[in-house]
């Protein structure tokens, strides 16, 4: 059967189906003078009238009934075979992804369910580790960390734009507190600081300006292991705290906090997803880079 053949045995099976020239062209994308000429030539190769057309309906003659009755079946094994061909060839197998708390709370977990959605034979195997693994011996196909946070070997594909941390504290808090102009007034300071799960060492508060850095071993009445934590506690006027961006930006917004230091904190590196080799890409994690890629930086 020559493509045009079946183009036409379609044509007709549609404008049988809707009852209608105007609506089969609709659903066929064509105009509906396209579709009248496709008719009229598939009538003259075989020789039969298959439609009846008045200038309010259409109708198929007993001959054009007759070839519905075994062309509707055909098309519909048609069809199917197509589905089946493009589900065989999707992307399917296991994918075990290696992710740091923070890529895994802030930026892999919004996309998950629209990748899900789209490669339903992809099984996700995702553990959370602040520590930095080797993944090729410790068996993932990938990892997810920041840009700063990554092995030198590894192929490296940019996910998001550059970070943020912000200190922050409640109106109220400052209106009562020491003044706070330097990274070392935070000596002076009770401040809202978070446990390393990956040696369990108390974060020491990292500072840049104009070339110059520093880490400031802050101190405080609260030490946590969830840094999601902070915000609430700050907000409530406990004290400082030292936040990524999106994790406070709504309450600055609101005048609920106050960014202090900030000419201290410049951005850094976002999110990277990192793997071995360019080499023999597996399918799963070929679409899952090209997935995250299409859905952009959050």
């Amino acid at each position: 059967m020559r493509g045009s053949d079946f183009a036409e045995l379609k044509a007709f099976a549609m404008v049988v189906e809707q009852g209608s020239f105007t609506r089969a062209a609709a659903h066929l994308g064509v105009t509906t003078s396209t579709l009248s000429a496709t008719i009229r030539r598939l009538e003259e190769r075989i020789g039969v009238r298959l439609l009846h057309r008045t200038t309010r309906s259409v109708a198929p003659s007993e001959a054009g009934k007759r070839m519905m009755q075994r062309l509707a079946p055909a098309l519909a094994a048609l069809q199917d075979a197509v589905t089946d061909a493009q589900t065989a060839s999707a992307p399917a197998g296991r994918l075990r992804l290696n992710v740091s708390r923070i890529a895994a709370i802030h930026y892999l977990a919004p996309v998950l369910g629209g990748f899900m959605q789209r490669y339903p034979k992809i099984e996700l195997d995702i553990v959370t580790d602040d520590a930095l693994v080797d993944i090729v011996s410790a068996g993932f196909d990938a990892g997810i960390r920041l840009g700063e946070k990554l092995h030198q070997n590894m192929v490296a594909v940019r996910l998001s734009g550059d970070l943020e941390m912000k200190v922050v504290a409640s109106p109220r808090y400052l209106a009562q507190a020491p003044q706070l102009h330097k990274p070392q007034d935070l000596l002076q300071h009770p401040c809202l600081t978070y446990r390393r799960p990956s040696d369990a060492s108390v974060y020491r508060w990292e500072f840049q300006r104009d070339g110059e850095s520093c880490e400031i071993a802050v101190k405080g009445p609260i030490v946590v292991d969830e840094p999601a934590m902070l915000t609430p506690l700050a907000l409530a006027g406990a004290g400082v705290a030292y936040q990524f961006a999106h994790q406070v930006d709504p309450w600055l917004a609101t005048g609920q906090l106050v960014q202090r230091l900030k000419e201290w904190t410049p951005a850094f590196p976002g999110f990277y997803v990192y793997y071995p080799s360019r080499r023999q890409m597996a399918s799963p994690l070929r679409a899952f880079i090209d997935y995250l890629l299409a859905v952009g930086g959050r």
